[in-house]
């Protein structure tokens, strides 16, 4: 992308793209472009696919692309899902249709997400009827080229600007966006309405910013020229992605009776060697599919993208167990401490860890190697585009291609071998009364103002200790 005008860095309005009043017919088509979520149940990825992530610059970032493969193969660990980017920078729904074969179809796509926008109305300075036409023929174009060809298209809307919220939601990219939503769906196309979901955290963000005097304390979404998404805004565009393509809340569940060491329920895990000890409970849980762990300190974000609530809610609940703090152990690896009556209402145990600067239990280590592979794999891609564009000439060309393709599938093969469920022992003990003091429950009041997803993380470095959570920051926990 390139910026052919000033941008204002003020935090609200800093794109300048044109608002205009929204009319019956407008209304209209909003309405039938609001079902971003895929109709059909379930995750839209299926076993077998080859998605392919098509867009300008933000697709190109490979940031968002990035935390939707990471999410797919912890997730849904059965489903041989392969991915490929497809993003170049610059590029609009019009111009990408000579490079679709090419990027698309020659990669054996079966699924294309499709996210244009920005640069179809030149960042605002070309917000008029015939850019919005072009771009809605180019939406067309993709549709039915993907149709064709058996490839399941889900169009898009743009990724949000830094412009505030309120203002772009009755703004031009938003408006046009919905109209090719509305086009796509009414083809038969899957939609997925990026901007709104967006613009929740942006909201979120904009209200806490507006708390602190000090602007170099701000959160921000953006790069300064309040157009491409920094790593938070990546994350942000991943997350309504994800819920876009149907990503359930849940990831499994596990409801247990320590009294009689029985269980009550489960989902997506199955639950066995249920014993009771004079302290406690063991059992062994094996899941079908993992939660997500982006990686330490990473549950910082999570106050703005509801990540552990919205896609990750690995649940343990234990009733009956006497009063008192328990800690919590899987596979050896102490998770931390929580009262019976935190138990009993159930926890989410995703990132749940006793030392903030390592993984929690093995599903968190899982996931933290898939997210190197992943990168690795990133890289990979990275390096075969290169060649690929700028060293063609190269003598052994065909055989370093080669190369890279075996390299990829060996490194596809062993992501999919790390984040496979396998049984893990849990252990539920009394707690000692020697126990580090920061790894005590909060408040009551404090614990039952935020939802199940709150763990504590306790790390120490010397004499500081670094108190925070993997679910929730506690900055604004009423007291």
């Amino acid at each position: 992308m390139k910026l052919s005008t000033s941008v204002s860095k003020e935090a609200a309005g800093r794109t300048g793209l044109p608002t205009l009043s929204i009319s019956a017919s407008a209304l209209a088509l909003l309405a039938l472009a609001f079902a971003a979520i895929p109709t059909h149940a379930g995750f839209a990825l299926r076993d077998g696919d080859t998605v392919v992530f098509l867009g300008d610059s933000i697709t190109a970032a490979r940031g968002y692309t990035k935390i939707v493969e990471h999410y797919t193969l912890m997730r849904f660990p059965e489903r041989k899902v392969r991915f490929v980017n497809a993003g170049q920078g610059g590029d609009t729904a019009s111009g990408c249709l000579q490079r679709l074969e090419r990027d698309v179809f020659s990669k054996g796509a079966t699924v294309v997400t499709v996210a244009f926008g920005v640069n179809d109305i030149g960042w605002g300075m070309k917000a008029d009827a015939e850019h919005k036409q072009r771009y809605l023929d180019g939406i067309r174009a993709i549709v039915e080229q993907c149709q064709a060809r058996k490839v399941r298209p889900f169009i898009c809307s743009a990724a949000i600007t830094a412009e505030a919220p309120d203002k772009a939601e009755k703004g031009f990219l938003q408006q046009m966006t919905d109209e090719g939503l509305a086009l796509a769906k009414s083809l038969g196309a899957g939609t997925i309405d990026l901007q709104r979901g967006m613009r929740e955290v942006q909201r979120r963000i904009v209200a806490a910013n507006e708390k602190e005097p000090d602007t170099k304390k701000h959160t921000r979404l953006h790069a300064d020229d309040s157009v491409h998404l920094n790593d938070l805004g990546q994350l942000a565009m991943a997350y309504a992605m994800l819920k876009g393509l149907g990503a359930p809340e849940d990831v499994s569940s596990a409801v247990l009776n320590a009294n009689s060491a029985s269980l009550i329920g489960a989902r997506g895990c199955r639950i066995s060697e249920i014993k009771k000890r004079d302290d406690g409970l063991d059992f062994v849980r094996r899941d079908e599919g993992l939660p997500l762990s982006l990686g330490i300190l990473s549950g910082l974000n999570y106050r703005w993208v509801p990540i552990p609530e919205g896609i990750n809610r690995y649940m343990l609940t234990v009733k009956n167990l006497p009063a008192g703090d328990y800690e919590i152990r899987a596979e050896g690896r102490r998770l931390g401490k929580a009262s019976a009556n935190r138990l009993a209402r159930g926890l989410n145990i995703s990132s749940m860890t006793s030392d903030g600067w390592e993984p929690g239990g093995p599903w968190d280590a899982q996931s933290g190697i898939v997210k190197e592979l992943v990168d690795a794999r990133d890289k990979l891609w990275m390096s075969a585009l290169l060649r690929s564009r700028f060293l063609t000439n190269h003598p052994a060309h065909a055989e370093l291609e080669k190369r890279t393709r075996d390299l990829d599938d060996q490194l596809v093969a062993l992501q999919r071998a790390t984040a496979k469920p396998y049984p893990y022992h849990f252990e539920i003990r009394r707690a000692t009364s020697t126990a580090s003091s920061a790894d005590e429950p909060r408040s009551s009041r404090r614990e039952e103002a935020h939802s199940s997803s709150r763990v504590t993380i306790h790390a120490s470095r010397g004499n500081q200790s670094l108190l925070t959570s993997a679910a929730t920051v506690w900055k604004d926990a009423p007291q």
